[in-house]
């Protein structure tokens, strides 16, 4: 299979994460970029579900898509990639959410459904392992180390492996309880595919979005995984960075560094990444280097997919979907998303790549 080099096509953004600071929007509207006051002239409703780590840049994206379209409704149900794929494949929503690109049969399905599929990224944003442990709050942690916590093989905080590396924590004899997602997860599967391309033999398990070890604590979406871990104590878990808040966050080991995580170390494992072809014109799937050993580069990351179909039955849901994702792609958009969810925004280079796939958003193939 054929792939290309993504190079230094993601933009940093000019501020790190920053809490979500706008009220939750239940529905919001349409192109906001290059739009007046009065509004595009649209109206209607469409529906997306999908990725709950993507559930603030899309409030976002609703906010600013309101302002200038004041008669579109645009409701996402963040149940999580899996369903998201699920519902959008099968025709149950106009837009998809994903933090994981389509699997050759989702694709196969997808195409059925839409003719021609558009798969795009829409920010790149890093997965936080996030702990809740008396007394410790910062911990560096190697790749073996996180897979063995994980993997049920380091039972104690004080184990000699994690104080190898903390020689100045006060690690508690208390017993480690990891927290993973209870339903299938783009967050999931990213983070199985760090741990089993930088973990190597300590990490037994296939990659799956579905959490593969018994006997942990599991819980619904990534609010769940926060919730858990913020009310026990010796709680471990990952999610998406923008809703860790304030709860401990591990520095990754890179090579011989240890990493905290930031949207630009999130971005930069994207310079050594690569699009996969033969998926379709209008599919920009990326493999990422998770192994890197780069000085400043932060592995865990996600790059979150929007899909949506080039061949509508309704022309007008077509138009409002096209219209949607043009504001998601813009730097309008873009910046909402960077603002509230602390992700990496797309670059202008990558806009450019993509906006043919937006416009081939229709109603016939």
């Amino acid at each position: 299979m054929k792939r290309y080099p993504l190079g230094r096509v993601i933009a940093l953004p000019a501020a790190a994460a920053l809490t979500l600071g706008i009220a939750a929007c239940g529905s919001a509207n349409e192109q906001g970029g290059g739009q007046d006051g009065n509004g595009s002239g649209l109206s209607g409703t469409i529906s997306g579900a999908g990725a709950s780590s993507q559930e603030a840049a899309q409030k976002a994206w609703q906010a600013g898509f309101l302002d200038s379209n004041p008669d579109v409704t645009v409701n996402y149900d963040p149940i999580g990639s899996g369903g998201g794929r699920e519902q959008f494949v099968g025709g149950g929503s106009d837009f998809g959410g994903s933090d994981a690109y389509l699997d050759d049969e989702e694709l196969a399905g997808a195409k059925e459904r839409c003719g021609e599929v558009v798969e795009i990224p829409t920010y790149v944003s890093p997965v936080a392992v996030i702990f809740n442990v008396e007394g410790v709050k910062e911990l560096n942690l190697k790749p073996e180390t996180i897979a063995k916590i994980f993997n049920q093989k380091i039972k104690k905080w004080n184990d000699p492996e994690i104080a190898a590396d903390n020689p100045d924590a006060k690690l508690p004899d208390l017993a480690i309880t990891p927290v993973n997602r209870s339903d299938e997860s783009g967050t999931t599967e990213n983070f199985v595919e760090y741990l089993k391309a930088a973990a190597g033999d300590d990490w037994p398990h296939e990659v799956s979005g579905d959490w593969p070890v018994k006997g942990g604590e599991a819980a619904q979406g990534t609010s769940g995984v926060v919730q858990a871990v913020t009310n026990g104590n010796g709680t471990i878990g990952y999610a998406d960075a923008s809703q860790a808040g304030d709860l401990g966050t591990v520095k990754v080991g890179v090579g011989d560094d240890f990493v905290a995580y930031s949207p630009q170390a999130a971005a930069k494992v994207l310079e050594v990444s690569e699009r996969i072809e033969g998926r379709g014109d209008h599919s920009f799937a990326y493999d990422l280097a998770r192994d890197t050993t780069e000085e400043g580069t932060y592995p865990i990351v996600l790059v979150s997919y929007a899909l949506a179909c080039t061949n509508y039955d309704d022309p007008a849901k077509a138009d409002l979907v096209k219209a949607y994702f043009n504001y998601m792609i813009s730097p309008e958009g873009q910046q909402a998303s960077a603002d509230n969810a602390g992700s990496a925004p797309i670059s202008d280079a990558l806009r450019k790549e993509i906006q043919p796939a937006v416009d081939a958003i229709g109603s016939g193939s």
